[in-house]
């Protein structure tokens, strides 16, 4: 691995641009990108993963969140999901060292309400990250408070791409504004080089294909088929419409039920970026961008953009010398986020086998078994929004409730959960990307429980209710609003 080409620059390209340099620092690594190229833009939100690999190239969150006009980001608040439900939103808070104290209670009432008895079971009730969320506080807290905090962020994917770009540069990564029209093969079938447009050929040992949706290595070079995911999620469309606004930044994504979709709104410091994720079939482009701009007020003269895509994975992420990353080898919807957590994962599952294993047949088969799985589980995770949808006030969503292609993953924890087996075990036996909390959080926010048995006493005060609501309202007093974050005042004593 002496010689490292990276086809695609955007987020995905730079983002394992580092890792690899990090990881093999004798290595040559060269980035071919080229300028006609644009960033795709959606999905401009992270989970914790973007901020340990920030930590690891040892960059500080002050010299990259300005240039990038990000905001913290410590959760995303689901609205009009699950009409059914006792209430209209609720909220996926990434977790932190503080709900230790907590959670266990949370996942008791949801047991206890899967046996029918009335007890509370809102997630936003016992996570500190949906208090936070509520309050618009930044995750950020003094020097002596002493627990850790895990946050994504929010930001702008073009200025993104563009900072790691010019620190990639800096760190002795070769940067290479080309078009590549085609690559040549050894006898064994592995990649030996690309061929730019000006006839250049570049040679390397391993290839990285960053190169979007067109998939040109991986898929269409080597031909390694694509799964497609189009029967258990509809959606193959978005309408994307950044508005401008001088209000101060949220410290959640927004994601809201329509018609046909989900709209997404996340807050950076400029402006808040929207979009509409639909379903082709059910809507046309003209009427999702129609139905976008009536849900934001917006104004005429703000200028929208439409995209198509294909929902799926590859087949294999790493075959011969060439490993996919980012759209090159698969595309989910952005509702939870994950675009960057597995590019990340990606690279980082990837470097671990080779050094590990070397480049063999074993390791090229427990890589792409791992990345698969890990794909494959934020799948289910997101098909169960649509399935367990009580809403039924369009054909879109009377087709998803009614849709039999539900994933064996997520027909497991289904079963467990209506069963009222333990969801835990479970979870751990099949190796879940998202972890009990997190599956908590949707199937208790869309109340996914049987009736209850008999109506709550409000003078009962189960499981500390009232002490865990005092607890997180105190925790709560030792962090920031972002507005105050960015005016430079943080608290410097706990609270």
């Amino acid at each position: 691995m002496s010689r490292v080409a990276i086809l695609g620059g955007g987020t995905a390209g730079w983002l394992a641009a580092h890792l690899l340099r990090q990881a093999w620092p004798d290595a040559a690594v060269t980035l071919i990108e080229s300028p006609d190229i644009g960033t795709i833009g959606v999905g401009e939100g992270s989970t914790p993963t973007l901020k340990r690999f920030f930590e690891l190239i040892g960059i500080a969150e002050d010299d990259w969140m300005p240039r990038c006009q990000a905001t913290y980001k410590v959760g995303i608040r689901f609205d009009r999901w699950s009409p059914a439900a006792p209430w209209q939103s609720y909220r996926h808070p990434f977790t932190t060292q503080v709900d230790v104290h907590t959670q266990e209670a949370f996942v008791l009432n949801c047991r206890n309400r899967r046996l029918g008895h009335d007890v509370p079971v809102h997630p936003d009730a016992f996570l500190l990250g949906a208090r936070l969320s509520a309050e618009g506080k930044a995750p950020l807290t003094p020097p002596s408070f002493p627990f850790r905090m895990e946050y994504g962020y929010h930001f702008d994917a073009g200025l993104l791409g563009a900072y790691l770009r010019d620190l990639a540069v800096t760190r002795g990564v070769a940067h290479r504004q080309a078009r590549v029209v085609g690559a040549s093969r050894a006898e064994n079938g592995d990649m030996a080089a690309l061929v730019t447009d000006t006839g250049e050929d570049i040679a390397a040992d391993l290839f990285i294909d960053a190169s979007g949706l067109a998939g040109l290595l991986v898929e269409q070079t080597l031909g390694v088929p694509y799964r497609s995911f189009a029967d258990q999620l509809f959606n193959d469309a978005a309408v994307v419409l950044p508005i401008s606004t001088t209000d101060a930044p949220g410290v959640e994504t927004v994601a809201t039920a329509h018609s046909n979709g989900w709209r997404w709104a996340i807050p950076l410091r400029h402006r808040t970026g929207h979009g509409y994720v639909y379903a082709s079939a059910f809507q046309s482009a003209d009427a999702a961008e129609a139905e976008l701009r009536d849900g934001l007020d917006a104004r005429n003269d703000a200028v929208a953009r439409h995209l198509r895509f294909r929902v799926g994975r590859l087949e294999r992420s790493w075959a011969h010398n060439v490993v996919a990353i980012g759209l090159a080898q698969g595309f989910l919807e952005p509702l939870e986020a994950t675009a960057l957590h597995l590019v990340l994962g990606t690279v980082e599952q990837f470097i671990a086998h080779i050094d590990r294993d070397g480049v063999t047949d074993r390791a090229r088969a427990a890589f792409n078994d791992t990345i698969n799985a890990r794909i494959d589980g934020v799948r289910d995770y997101i098909v169960a929004h649509y399935k367990l949808t009580t809403r039924a006030d369009t054909d879109y969503w009377r087709a998803n409730a009614a849709n039999p292609a539900v994933p064996d993953g997520l027909l497991e924890v289904l079963d467990v959960w209506f069963r009222r087996g333990d969801l835990g075990a479970v979870l751990r036996d099949n190796s879940s990307h998202f972890g009990e909390i997190s599956w908590h959080c949707l199937l208790a926010g869309y109340c996914a429980f049987p009736q209850v048995s008999a109506p709550r006493r409000d003078d009962v005060d189960f499981h500390g209710e009232r002490g865990i609501a005092a607890f997180l309202a105190g925790c709560a007093l030792n962090f920031p609003t972002q507005a105050d974050v960015f005016a430079g005042r943080r608290q410097t004593i706990c609270t």
